[in-house]
């Protein structure tokens, strides 16, 4: 999957803070999934199950770092799991679109994770572009 030429949909950002759009389950698996706000279409188990997307939805906020128990437990135990494995923070993008907005993250994302070879997708999971499966440096 290409990195779109135009802006990335803001729908993309997941209540958590990760940006579904660089997922691999989004731009490298042969059924995408549409990310967390859409449908449950391509999404693994434990995504179409996320009790963080629960919580906001039943305290009918858009995101986390909107809640006031931001950065809860449930966002602190997928931090350190995404800081471990994926070098990636997602308090750190959740507090980035709390300064400077949901158009400029997605805009930053867009510059740190489309592959200067190809113009594909550079996945947060795996570090490989989802169309020339070059890894990223």
């Amino acid at each position: 999957m290409k990195m779109p030429e135009e802006k990335i949909d803001t729908a993309m950002f997941a209540p958590c803070g990760m940006n579904c759009m660089v997922c691999y389950r989004h731009c490298s698996h042969p059924k995408p999934c549409a990310g967390c706000l859409n449908s449950d279409m391509g999404k693994p188990g434990h995504c179409r199950k996320c009790g963080i997307k629960d919580c906001v939805g039943q305290k009918g906020l858009p995101y986390c770092f909107a809640c006031s128990d931001f950065p809860c437990k449930f966002i602190k135990n997928l931090e350190k799991s995404y800081n471990k494995r994926y070098q990636a923070s997602l308090i750190e993008n959740s507090r980035f679109v709390q300064r400077h907005g949901l158009d400029m993250f997605m805009q930053t994302q867009k510059e740190t994770y489309t592959c200067s070879k190809c113009g594909g997708i550079i996945s947060v999971h795996d570090g490989a572009c989802s169309e020339c499966r070059e890894k990223a440096t």
